[in-house]
């Protein structure tokens, strides 16, 4: 019988890449990292690993059995979700993540929310971009996360995680309201010339701010990078640049800022390891999140 511990270290060297990217994830050694491929080879009875220059490469059957990993994995969350669900109530921790304006909108009411209803659940938040979300996922430092994509920056699919629609909102070009020129058109063409304000680089936001300029025919002048949309509109305000804010993230009318609806869509989803759906501690995450989110919208229950 294959040990499930090494096949999930045989699936992080096909995603991570690199022995020693595996061993810190794991907060292993190298060479414990490599000892227990080597075991898993033994147990295989055939090549999984072969040298690539300097590197670490998967053979095809170790490809293979990587995408069976996947399958088993999912399999033992959907056993302990079943386990968990004969159980009687709800206990034990649940650690959530999410992304800034979430944490800040949607989540005070959910948390309230799961609260009341499984007092017996011990909540843990951490605050962390969506292009963190995966990796803390698959590596069960979170169980439930808020992750998010744009239409015109879409995020392939992780297969290991399943998600769920949660909120599709308008994304908006905040400009300075002084002196308040229209613009015809596209706004971010007509602020090609302007100064901008981004995420940090590596971040899904900076990625998506110069992508929506790339789409527009220019490479914006980045002149500040503020990774909290709250920090973005006082920098607007203040007249150090233009930037992109969801909708989310805009609470309130902001003096001195003017903002403009774009055709661009952030789409946020509720993620879980995949397997993962039907723990009851998932779920009910899952329902006061769209509840939070209904609430927060003006939406009909669900």
């Amino acid at each position: 019988m294959l040990d499930v511990r090494r096949l999930r270290l045989l699936r992080d060297l096909a995603r991570l890449g690199t022995i020693a990217a595996v061993a810190e994830a794991h907060a292993y050694t190298p060479s414990a990292v490599s000892q227990q491929l080597a075991a898993l080879q033994r147990q295989a009875g055939v090549p999984l690993l072969e040298r690539a220059g300097r590197r670490v490469a998967l053979t095809a059957t170790g490809q293979a059995l990587v995408r069976h990993t996947e399958a088993v994995l999912a399999a033992l969350e959907a056993a302990d979700a079943t386990l968990a669900a004969a159980r009687a109530g709800l206990s034990g921790t649940v650690r959530i993540g999410a992304f800034p304006s979430a944490v800040r909108t949607l989540l005070p009411a959910a948390l309230v929310t799961l609260t009341r209803d499984h007092p017996a659940l011990d909540l843990m938040v951490t605050e962390l971009d969506p292009v963190a979300v995966p990796a803390a996922l698959r590596d069960r430092r979170l169980d439930v996360a808020l992750l998010h994509d744009y239409d015109i920056a879409p995020v392939e699919p992780d297969p290991a995680l399943e998600s769920t629609p949660l909120l599709d909102e308008t994304v908006y070009l905040a400009v300075p309201a002084v002196p308040a020129a229209t613009a015809d058109g596209d706004p971010v063409r007509a602020a090609r010339s302007a100064d901008w304000i981004v995420g940090s680089p590596g971040t899904l936001c900076h990625t998506v701010a110069l992508h929506a300029c790339q789409l527009a025919g220019f490479r914006p002048t980045v002149r500040h990078h503020a990774d909290d949309f709250t920090a973005v509109l006082a920098l607007v305000a203040a007249g150090q640049g233009v930037g992109l804010v969801p909708e989310l993230a805009v609470g309130q009318p902001v003096p001195r800022v003017r903002l403009m609806p774009l055709d661009v869509r952030r789409r946020t989803r509720v993620a879980y390891r995949r397997g993962a759906g039907d723990h009851p501690a998932v779920a009910a995450c899952v329902r006061a999140l769209r509840a939070a989110t209904d609430l927060l919208t003006d939406r009909p229950a669900q």
